[in-house]
């Protein structure tokens, strides 16, 4: 894919933000990434860090085409964040639907990184045969809840305390939005 996205500096971190497939190259920065989330917050109900290893499945899950994607934000060769679709559910039925998600590097979260990266996966996801996207947001989170509400997405309800980390029980809040123009 390969986007370039001109912004302004408040926006993405800078004019030289590009988005592009993730690849085995990125690995280590993901899984820095996806670690601080696992260690530092409840947005991930994941509990031990993950190495570099025990993370290459997940990437190869994510081809460069198909519905299952991971976009990576990079500028000046660092990786600012990613985001992805993956599948929703094993079952054949479930197919057109997907499960996004964005991260965002610790140190640029707030610059628009996670809508730029969201705006580029929507892009992908209609050329492809995908309806539905479904996002889980552990709560409260209200930067996720805005983020995804700017994305079309709606809330559809929620499972209370279904997730315990650090001591607590967490609901998640499910939010759906239509990818496909048809259906």
């Amino acid at each position: 894919m390969g986007v370039s996205a001109r912004t302004n500096d408040h926006q993405a971190d800078g004019p030289d933000t590009r988005i592009r497939p993730g690849t085995e190259d990125d690995l280590e920065e993901l899984t820095r990434i996806y670690n601080h989330y696992v260690v530092e917050t409840p947005i991930t109900f994941d509990i031990e860090p993950f190495t570099v290893d025990q993370r290459r499945p997940w990437l190869l899950e994510h081809p460069d085409s198909g519905p299952h994607r991971l976009l990576v934000a990079e500028q000046g060769g660092k990786l600012l964040g990613y985001a992805t679709s993956s599948a929703f559910r094993p079952k054949h039925a479930y197919a057109t639907s997907v499960e996004t998600t964005v991260y965002v590097a610790p140190e640029h979260v707030g610059h628009g990184v996670g809508g730029l990266l969201y705006s580029s996966l929507f892009e992908v996801l209609e050329r492809e045969d995908v309806h539905m996207a479904l996002a889980g947001i552990t709560v409260p989170n209200d930067a996720s809840r805005r983020l995804h509400e700017r994305f079309g997405f709606r809330p559809v309800g929620v499972y209370e305390q279904v997730g315990r980390k650090f001591g607590t029980y967490w609901d998640v809040a499910w939010f759906q939005r239509r990818v496909s123009r048809e259906g």
